[in-house]
């Protein structure tokens, strides 16, 4: 599938088409441009590049990058997409077969055996493997939990680290429930229990949910931060009001960098320093949120709902910015706001993916799913009316 037309100045997208597109495809734009930077500070990044991350960028260590970091042997950088793109084609490809709403079930019966049987091209690996390999320890362990310990679906989370790994590839799920925010949520917690616990799990049901929102029409980017603390729940929902108010004061993220920061540390567990988390890191609470959620939707209202800004924004605040930059890309995108075209096509021709096709996929089978929900709900709105309720006609 060739890539959507870019959208003039001032006019907005509303198809359901271009709207899935342009989250998908922005999100796995945000994940290349903030992949390079990941782990590192603002300031970190300011010195690194001689100024902010305006666009692709090469690695952090440049050709050193296969043995600079042992532990993540990735070439990060050059337009790669990392784990989170390969996470949410994967949950996209989950839907394609069981085209209806997913469950936790839906994970451990689907997409554990596509992670670890099925090999793909790798653009971090430079090579063909399973995507298993290319997981972090936390995606990791839905295959353990999962195959190997054969685990509760509904239950499998618990007992892993607390992190942003469900909401990183949870937008599908809000994108199936397009302009219906509590559907995603409810879909998106289930989901995300085979996968997370505490207020990793709730972000994942809070992304799904301001995605759902952002597709609907005539949407804003105060209108899915609204959805969002509708839905929200303890921690994630006072971290996302307080970056939130931060944000409404800053139109250019420069200024917002450190503003964000501030608003988000009291709610964060890993701590100052992102390479080196706090003892308390990573822990089930009802206090904390993860900070990738909030500081996403920040820039969402920093930039306006402009993609170009949003994304910058959360590629240059470092820390966790290439999943920031995916949420961020996905939010935007869903608002309508167009994906650079030139950004786009060369992170698909680095990545060696089409990034076009999942879309596609997606908007067929969220077409059928809905006419499907339809279906059921006039079967349930003719029961009731036997039993006395209102006709569907009332």
């Amino acid at each position: 599938m060739t890539p959507m037309t870019p959208m003039t100045s001032g006019s907005r997208q509303t198809s359901l088409e271009d709207r899935i597109t342009a989250a998908l495809v922005g999100a796995a734009v945000g994940d290349a441009l903030g992949g390079p930077v990941e782990g590192y500070s603002p300031d970190q990044i300011l010195e690194r590049h001689g100024g902010r991350v305006h666009g692709i960028v090469g690695p952090w260590n440049g050709d050193d990058w296969r043995t600079a970091r042992p532990l993540a042997p990735y070439h990060k950088g050059d337009g790669h997409v990392t784990d989170d793109t390969l996470m949410t084609h994967a949950l996209v490809r989950v839907y394609a077969r069981v085209r209806d709403h997913l469950d936790a079930y839906a994970i451990a019966d689907h997409l554990v055996p596509d992670l670890m049987t099925n090999p793909r091209w790798i653009p971090e690996l430079e090579t063909e493997s399973l995507p298993l390999h290319r997981l972090f320890l936390a995606e990791k362990w839905l295959v353990a939990r999962l195959h190997y310990g054969h685990a509760d679906p509904r239950e499998a989370g618990t007992g892993n680290i607390v992190n942003c790994g469900a909401a990183m590839y949870i937008s599908p799920v809000g994108l199936v429930n397009a302009a219906n925010p509590a559907g995603a949520y409810a879909e998106a917690l289930d989901v995300a229990g085979a996968h997370q616990s505490s207020y990793g799990r709730e972000a994942a049901g809070v992304l799904a949910a301001a995605v759902a929102a952002a597709a609907t029409p005539g949407a804003t980017p105060d209108s899915v931060v609204a959805a969002a603390l509708a839905l929200a729940k303890d921690g994630t929902r006072t971290a996302i009001d307080r970056v939130c108010e931060v944000a409404s004061r800053h139109t250019d993220f420069e200024s917002a960098l450190v503003p964000l920061r501030e608003a988000v540390a009291p709610y964060d567990t890993v701590g100052p320093d992102y390479r080196d988390p706090s003892l308390g890191a990573r822990r089930p609470s009802r206090l904390h949120a993860i900070e990738e959620l909030p500081i996403a939707l920040g820039m969402l209202l920093v930039s306006r709902g402009d993609y170009r800004h949003a994304v910058l924004g959360a590629v240059n605040y470092g820390r966790d910015c290439d999943s920031i930059a995916t949420m961020a890309g996905a939010l935007a995108g869903a608002l309508g706001s167009p994906v650079p075209e030139d950004w786009s096509k060369s992170v698909a021709e680095a990545s060696r993916l089409d990034l076009w096709e999942p879309a596609a996929v997606l908007t067929r089978v969220t077409r059928e799913i809905f006419e499907r929900d339809v279906r059921r709900r006039r079967t349930h709105e003719a029961a009731f009316a036997e039993m006395g309720g209102p006709s569907c006609s009332d």
